[in-house]
C-alpha cells in the first residue's frame, strides 16, 4: 500500500505516542499533537529550536543531564543504533515527568542519515491522580492552587494508614517537605510566579508518585508525602529522588531559568504513633535538614 505525504502526516498526527524529528544538528523539524499534549509545548514554540534549549532537557533517574554528551538521540544519529530509555522530561509548566523514549535515525532516499526521531510516552500515574482529584473535590479536601490533597485530607489519610499499620502491620513513612528560600521567589518575582513554582513542585510530586502514595499541601510552601509499604531505605531513596527532580526542574520567566530546591524530613511510622507525633517527628527532621544547609534529606526515628 502506497501512502502520499498528506496521509502520512495524518497518521503521525493521530498517534497516541509523542513524536518529533531533529536534523543532524539537533534542531527540531517536526512536533506532533501528542508531543504538544504531553510536554505542554506547542509546535510553533519548538520547531526550529534545539530540544536542549529550555525545552525537553532530559535527565536520568540520577539527575544527570542527557544534553551534555549523553543524549540517546544524538548517539543514534551518529551510529544508527536504535535506543530505548526511561528518562525525566521537562514540562512547559516547569515540573518533571517520567517518559519512556524510543529513538532511531532517519535516512534519505540514498541511505544517508539526515537526522533522528524520538517517540515518547508518559509513564506517570496521572490517571490515578485525576480520579483522586475528582474524589477530593467532592469532599472539599482539595488544595485549589496545587490540586493536591489539603491538610484536612492529609490528617485523615495518616489516621487511616495508622489504623492499617496496627491491624495488618503494613509499614509506611512520612516525607515532610519544604521549599528552600521560597520567600525570596515571592519577593523577587511576585506572588503569581510564586504560585507557579508551587504548582510545578506539586506536579513533580504527582508525576513521580506511585499510585498508592499520597502527596498533599500542608500549608504555605510545605508539603507532606505519605509513602506506603516501604522500608526506611526505600523511603530515603524516594525522598532523595524527589529532591533531585525538583532541583532539576525549572520555570522559564522572561528568558530566565527559575529553579528551587527542597529540604525533607523523613521518618517511618512507630507502633504507638499518633498523627500528631508522626508529623512532629518529621517536622523536627525537616528542620535538621534546614540546619544542615538545606537541599538535603534527614531520615530518623
Amino acid at each position: 500500500m502506497n501512502l502520499d505525504g498528506n496521509s502520512c502526516v495524518r497518521i503521525i498526527e493521530s498517534l497516541h505516542d509523542a513524536l518529533y524529528f531533529v536534523n543532524r544538528d539537533g534542531i527540531i523539524t517536526y512536533w506532533n499533537k501528542a508531543a504538544e499534549h504531553i510536554s505542554g509545548f506547542k509546535a510553533i514554540e519548538v520547531v526550529g529550536k534545539s530540544c536542549s534549549d529550555n525545552i525537553l532537557t532530559h535527565i536520568d533517574s540520577e539527575g544527570n543531564s542527557l544534553c551534555n554528551g549523553r543524549c540517546p538521540l544524538t548517539a543514534t544519529i551518529a551510529d544508527e543504533v536504535p535506543r530505548e530509555a526511561e528518562v525525566y522530561m521537562h514540562h512547559k509548566k516547569g515540573h518533571r515527568i517520567p517518559v519512556s523514549i524510543r529513538v532511531s535515525s532517519v535516512a534519505d532516499t540514498n541511505g544517508q542519515v539526515i537526522g533522528g526521531m524520538e517517540l515518547f510516552t508518559e509513564i506517570s500515574s496521572k490517571g490515578a491522580n485525576e480520579l483522586r482529584i475528582k474524589e477530593l473535590e467532592q469532599l472539599a479536601l482539595l488544595d485549589p492552587l496545587t490540586q493536591l490533597a489539603n491538610r484536612n485530607y492529609i490528617n485523615k489519610e495518616i489516621q487511616s494508614r495508622l489504623e492499617e499499620q496496627k491491624r495488618f502491620n503494613v509499614p509506611f513513612g512520612i516525607l515532610f517537605i519544604d521549599i528552600d528560600h521560597f520567600k525570596n521567589i515571592n519577593d523577587l518575582y511576585g506572588h503569581d510566579i510564586g504560585d507557579n513554582v508551587l504548582k510545578f513542585v506539586a506536579d513533580t510530586f504527582v508525576s513521580s508518585a506511585r499510585p498508592f502514595d499520597t502527596y498533599g499541601r500542608w500549608g504555605g510552601e510545605e508539603f507532606v508525602g505519605i509513602i506506603r509499604n516501604v522500608k526506611s531505605q526505600d523511603l530515603e531513596l524516594i525522598g532523595n529522588r524527589l529532591r533531585m527532580l525538583i532541583e532539576e526542574s525549572y520555570l522559564v520567566h522572561e528568558d530566565e531559568k527559575l529553579q528551587v530546591k527542597i529540604s525533607i524530613g523523613a521518618t517511618m511510622v512507630h507502633q504507638n504513633d499518633t498523627v500528631d507525633s508522626l508529623i512532629k517527628r518529621a517536622d523536627a527532621l525537616l528542620y535538621q535538614s534546614k540546619a544542615s544547609g538545606r537541599n538535603c534529606l534527614t531520615i530518623g526515628g
